[in-house]
């Protein structure tokens, strides 16, 4: 009997590790399985009219048209995974106007292509609790268009735009339009433009992954937003925050944002944001201030973040203080910090690790004994003339940049002081939050 309950005990244990280890993944749940014959076409709205608040569609396999309109509230449209719902290029597939509908394991196609309708795979409007859940949605210009929607659910679906359109002429992958307290989560975006959050608050973003698009999410005037735990590679820009305050980002990896306007991280006249234990890698740069706390008072707070392997890891467009960068690990980058005004020394940088640290640590404290001083030699030369930046990270700059730390024939710019740098950086230290 005690070794039974030891078992049953087990398996419980089991249970739950792979329920947990499953809500992590991104993208499907369940294979999606598109049907590719349109032969025996059904217009899904001739089964939808029927439906009473309560009930459950399970649509049988086949090839379903749209556009088809849900107003009865509290009912479930679920494809089993071998159902395929087609907009017939010629407006969103799906629209919801209900509250509280379901829509799962549902393929889904062919929306329109029209900007100014916003033609999307699912348009959920002024419909609040809706679900949408472990989809695939390709070939349509938006993939989910939440219009004045609050308590909405997107989660574990794979969605892609337009395939012909050029990156700029496709549409988002998510789009919030006056929207709050909806959960963006586990879900797969790729080949879209942008993901959009404009005058959206209260949401959160969990566990997502973005590929190959522009704006992995641009959030305007969105105020206490969480953005956390999301994978964004090669997009022109992981995350900006325009005009918006109070946001958490937290342990995101956002790397590989190429191109000459390429970031991870772009925060426009905008305050009160935390931006806590994320990995900004392999980009043009790291976090770029442009304004920003657009109020002093408001300070942005930056801590715990790895910043490695960009051309510039930090770069401040303006003058304005009211930053506090404390305990971050900035190495490799080709440039640490560069301010575009007089200075970055408004901001308060306190205890980060740098990796061109040349002071010692005499007691041993990881504390280095002399401050971190930053001093712009080489790189001002491009601020006077742009065409310099050609040579950026060549030989003949590195040795221009050596002649003039050994024996400056001009005064260097003064970045930054950090008055107590990390020595070492502990990697296996837990971070803080």
């Amino acid at each position: 009997m005690r070794n039974y309950f030891l078992i049953l005990i087990l398996l419980l244990q089991w249970n739950v590790f792979s329920q947990n280890k499953a809500t992590e993944t991104f993208g499907l749940l369940t294979e999606i399985t598109p049907f590719t014959s349109d032969e025996n076409q059904v217009f899904l709205n001739t089964l939808l009219r029927n439906l009473k608040p309560g009930d459950t569609l399970k649509l049988k396999p086949g090839f379903y048209t749209g556009p088809a309109t849900i107003t009865i509230p509290n009912v479930v449209i679920d494809g089993g995974g071998k159902a395929t719902i087609s907009g017939m290029a010629n407006e969103s597939a799906i629209y919801v106007k209900a509250a509280n509908v379901t829509i799962k394991n549902l393929h889904i196609t062919n929306s329109g292509d029209s900007p100014d309708r916003l033609d999307a795979g699912v348009k959920v409007l002024e419909a609040n609790n809706t679900l949408v859940q472990n989809c695939l949605i390709e070939e349509c210009l938006f993939g989910v268009d939440i219009f004045k929607s609050d308590g909405v659910v997107v989660e574990h679906c794979d969605i892609t735009s337009i395939s012909t359109k050029p990156l700029a002429l496709k549409g988002d992958a998510i789009r919030l339009w006056y929207s709050t307290n909806n959960k963006i989560q586990f879900n797969y975006w790729h080949g879209v433009r942008d993901m959009v959050v404009w005058y959206s608050s209260g949401n959160h973003f969990e566990g997502n992954k973005g590929v190959g698009n522009r704006y992995s999410i641009h959030f305007m005037y969105a105020h206490n937003n969480r953005i956390h735990k999301n994978e964004f590679y090669n997009n022109s820009v992981g995350v900006f925050l325009m005009y918006s305050e109070q946001t958490i980002l937290s342990e995101n990896l956002i790397q590989g944002s190429v191109g000459s306007t390429g970031m991870c991280l772009g925060l426009k006249e905008t305050s009160s944001n935390q931006i806590l234990n994320n990995r900004f890698l392999y980009s043009a740069y790291g976090i770029h201030f442009d304004v920003s706390p657009f109020v002093t008072e408001k300070i942005n707070t930056v801590v715990g973040n790895e910043i490695a392997f960009c051309n510039v890891g930090m770069l401040f467009h303006s003058d304005l203080e009211g930053n506090l960068i404390k305990k971050n690990y900035l190495h490799d980058n080709l440039t640490q910090v560069y301010a575009r005004g007089k200075t970055a020394n408004g901001n308060k940088f306190e205890g980060n690790y740098w990796s061109d640290y040349q002071g010692y640590d005499k007691d041993e404290d990881n504390v280095g004994d002399v401050p971190y001083s930053l001093y712009s030699y080489s790189e001002h030369l491009w601020a006077f003339n742009r065409d310099v930046k050609f040579f950026y990270g060549a030989p003949i700059l590195e040795v221009l940049d050596f002649l003039e730390r050994l024996a400056p024939f001009s005064k260097p710019k003064f970045v930054l002081r950090d008055k107590k740098p990390i020595y070492k950086w502990e990697q296996n230290k837990e971070r803080e939050y």
